[in-house]
């Protein structure tokens, strides 16, 4: 069956309450940002003024809350074997306060992430080590472009033979 289209003006035309109401229809699928939920309401047609309120009622009876949304983004990115730089990005872009984000990749710490960086570098390149330095340079860049940092991506590749602390003093 398809779904009928509102008439052209009639989304513009539309209560706070029936706003609001789509804003839950859209919230019981998944959590959203603020701002993705804002985005969301306007591209279906509906004034930004009306919007405003209905998402600002929705955070006020407490169905949006950002914290909750950064937190459950970070475990489910960190999950698919995305990194702190790569996550607070994704973060920044769904328009997510920097304090919200700073707060939610706290909750890891550095050895959940150092393991997020060894699962992603298992999954990609399997159970063996890098055999040389042009392979431990692929898989450093790979770990890199998943958004972890220097430290992570060292202690996720183990020592290797290229490490200045494993060479011998002259």
């Amino acid at each position: 069956m398809r779904r009928r289209r509102p008439e052209p003006g009639a989304a513009q035309d539309a209560d706070e309450r029936t706003v609001r109401t789509a804003g839950y229809a859209l919230l019981a699928g998944r959590d959203f940002s603020r701002h993705e939920l804002t985005e969301r309401l306007l591209r279906k047609g509906y004034g930004a003024a009306v919007v405003a309120e209905a998402v600002a009622n929705i955070v006020q009876e407490g169905f949006l809350r950002e914290e909750r949304f950064a937190e459950q983004f970070v475990t489910q990115r960190a999950g698919r074997g995305q990194g702190p730089l790569r996550v607070r990005m994704s973060l920044r872009e769904k328009g997510v306060e920097a304090e919200t984000i700073a707060q939610a990749l706290d909750e890891k710490t550095e050895s959940d992430w150092i393991q997020a960086a060894r699962e992603a570098r298992r999954r990609k390149f399997g159970l063996e080590p890098p055999a040389d330095r042009r392979e431990r340079a692929k898989q450093a860049r790979f770990l890199q472009y998943r958004g972890f940092s220097s430290d992570q991506i060292r202690a996720a590749l183990g020592p290797g033979d290229d490490d200045p602390e494993d060479d011998p003093a002259p």
